[in-house]
């Protein structure tokens, strides 16, 4: 094993708290963490975005719709990702405990639950608003890369989630992830999931005006590079590697990237041309 490798950058996952406050004879601790903080950063550009394009003329959106998609969308993330997570990840421990569900403390996110859910808030908002499912879907593709960057990088802060012992110079020591050097995966997600994927569809959607396709290349590109990156990330200690030596990350992914490819290049909505 190579003994040149990084050190990680020992941060403190608080940035500030607030002290013991005690409410009804329980105590909390609040606190202003970088990980909810990359969220919002995730988030405010998500508005940005979303508000610069409905300021457009004939964009046929205002910023209160885009507010709402907003909304909306933070709750199926947020709810989509834990549901998605406990019924993936931790079945057999939410059978056994269905209030396991509600352990939000002890964390546990999915992307791809969070996928679900999002995808169900665009139903919600098109059926409102009376737009057509990909109206929603295509003006919201190329924002989510925000957060997923934001994301991956309070992944790295919170020192979680780390790659597979490596002996690769670009190796790096986790806490928690014991005295061999690791891939640091959320970096590697925060370039491929967070920038390069913003900069192909930021691309691709002023390239195209078929209904769909900007939310194809997004399942596209998101499944390719998860599926190149649950290569470096370490597998879930209670899944491993499942057949054909491949990760639930891996296999969840393949989905969306045949759903993706069937949106970009064999679809066809009503009214237009293939």
């Amino acid at each position: 094993m190579s003994q040149q490798y990084f050190s990680f950058p020992q941060i403190d996952p608080v940035i500030f708290s607030l002290g013991k406050i005690e409410i009804f004879g329980s105590t909390f601790e609040p606190a202003i963490r970088w990980y909810g903080l990359m969220y919002l950063i995730g988030f405010l550009g998500a508005l940005l975005l979303l508000n610069k394009m409905a300021d457009r003329k004939g964009s046929g959106w205002s910023r209160e719709q885009v507010s709402d998609l907003l909304f909306y969308g933070f709750l199926g993330v947020v709810l989509g990702g834990r549901i998605g997570y406990v019924l993936f990840y931790q079945f057999p421990l939410f059978i056994e405990n269905p209030l396991y569900l509600f352990r939000i403390t002890d964390g546990g996110m999915s992307f791809h639950g969070g996928l679900l859910g999002v995808i169900l808030a665009m139903i919600y908002i098109a059926k409102v608003q009376k737009r057509t499912f990909f109206a929603v879907a295509d003006v919201v593709a190329p924002t989510v890369p925000i957060g997923l960057g934001f994301g991956r990088l309070g992944n790295f802060i919170n020192g979680e989630l780390w790659g597979r012992v490596t002996d690769s110079p670009i190796g790096m020591v986790f806490p928690g992830g014991g005295p061999d050097p690791r891939h640091p995966s959320q970096l590697y997600q925060f370039a491929l999931e967070g920038v390069a994927l913003f900069m192909l569809l930021y691309w691709f959607s002023r390239k195209t005006n078929k209904p769909g396709a900007v939310s194809g290349m997004f399942l596209i590109g998101y499944g390719i590079f998860r599926f190149i990156v649950e290569f470096f990330r370490q597998p879930d200690a209670h899944l491993g590697l499942l057949s054909m030596g491949f990760s639930m990350g891996q296999w969840l992914s393949v989905p969306m990237i045949l759903l993706g490819s069937w949106l970009v290049w064999g679809y066809k909505a009503k009214g237009t041309k293939a």
